[in-house]
This record gives structure tokens, C-alpha cells and sequence, in this order.
């Protein structure tokens, strides 16, 4: 969750066309590159996180690319029309193809290529693994 933002309900938007920014391996050697358009959740991005984290156990370093600042609002259930738009549910990240999502440094290959699988398996768009 941001520590603050400029408006605290945003409109839901389309996520139209392929990533510009953030596209190549800035950190790491090895990374994790959206093939899909979807709002990722902050949930998921924890999640994808700590399966990272677990398989790598000790070694190598993480770097984590997407920030979840939108804001997903939703409305009780059985409320009836009107009355405003419904209260923060969740904070996500809208992401689009070519966007790096995660990247690693410090460890094999192998091991990144399958932390990486990990890491994918969390989020609900498809992925690839990439090097330098």
C-alpha cells in the first residue's frame, strides 16, 4: 500500500498497447517480463516474492520493478445503485507486455530460471524468463 497518494479513489482505465518503460534488465542479470495485460495485485506481488524468496533461501539479490498504486475499489455486497463509488478493496499494479516485473543477481542460472517458474506460477499473467 502507497504511503500516500494524490487521490484516494482512481478511475478504472484501459491499459491499451505495450510497454515503453522498464523494458530491459536494469539491475539484475536475470528477469521476469510480462507477456499479458492485467491488473496484478499487491497480494500477488508479495506472493510471487516470497516463493522467490524461499527457493533462493540464502543467496542472491532481488529487485522488485512494479509498484501496486492504483487503487481497486469495490461495493458491498447487495447494495443498491447509487450511493458513490464503493471503498478500497485492494492496491494493483497495471501491467502491460514487456514490462520486468522481478529481476535476480547472484546465483545460477538454473536457479533463477526456476525461482522465476515460482515467481510465475503466483501471478495471474503469463510470463518469460530473460538474461542479459
Amino acid at each position: 500500500m502507497p504511503k500516500k497518494v494524490k487521490h484516494r479513489k482512481w478511475h478504472r482505465g484501459k491499459s491499451k498497447g505495450i510497454e515503453n518503460r522498464g523494458t530491459g534488465l536494469a539491475f539484475g542479470s536475470y528477469g521476469l517480463k510480462s507477456l499479458g495485460t492485467k491488473w496484478i495485485s499487491a497480494r500477488q506481488i508479495e506472493a510471487a516474492r516470497r516463493a522467490i524468496l524461499r527457493y533462493l533461501k540464502k543467496g542472491g539479490k532481488l529487485w522488485i520493478r512494479i509498484f501496486p498504486d492504483k487503487p481497486i475499489t469495490k461495493k458491498g455486497v447487495e447494495v443498491p445503485m447509487g450511493g458513490g463509488k464503493g471503498s478500497v478493496e485492494f492496491y494493483a499494479f497495471a501491467i502491460r507486455p514487456g514490462k520486468i516485473i522481478f529481476e535476480l543477481e547472484g546465483v545460477k542460472e538454473e536457479t533463477a530460471k526456476e525461482a522465476m517458474a515460482m515467481a510465475a506460477n503466483k501471478l495471474p499473467i503469463k510470463t518469460k524468463f530473460i538474461k542479459k
